[in-house]
């Protein structure tokens, strides 16, 4: 009898790690490359693929100066995503107001894309609806 729980829970324990190995290679952690613009800033991108065969993007970043004390003065963070095609595409917006970054500046944005993202990047821009991205780039990652 106890030879046949031992069978079982080795069973369990095998099917349990499968399941996790198999949640964890869907997943891509990517670092963000540290810029010159803002030196100290430092975080990281994850893309997953969800039910749908879309793209989630998760960003989570730390010590982003609050975009007004840039040399350049700007009114917002854009996040910018490059396809396969190198198109760069504006997916969204970290504000710096104060709701959204803590005191320990740190920030996290989320987004669902239906292309697949090969690069991301984040730039300091006047606006949030801007097209093309400026010239002031303050993290990026490799492409992956």
């Amino acid at each position: 009898m106890n030879r046949i729980k031992l069978q079982t829970s080795n069973w369990v324990i095998a099917l349990l790690i499968v399941f996790m190995l198999s949640i964890s290679s869907c997943s891509k952690k990517i670092l963000f490359v540290t810029n010159k613009n803002v030196p100290a800033a430092r975080g990281f991108v994850k893309v997953n693929t969800d039910g749908n065969n879309n793209y989630t993007i998760s960003i989570k970043l730390e010590n982003l100066a609050e975009v007004e004390r840039l040399l350049e003065n700007k009114k917002t963070y854009v996040v910018w995503m490059q396809t396969k095609e190198l198109m760069a595409i504006n997916i969204g917006q970290i504000s710096s107001s104060t709701g959204t970054f803590s005191n320990n500046l740190k920030a996290d944005f989320k987004t669902v894309s239906a292309m697949k993202p090969t690069k991301i990047f984040i730039s300091a821009e006047e606006n949030g609806a801007v097209s093309y991205p400026g010239n002031l780039i303050v993290l990026s990652t490799d492409t992956f």
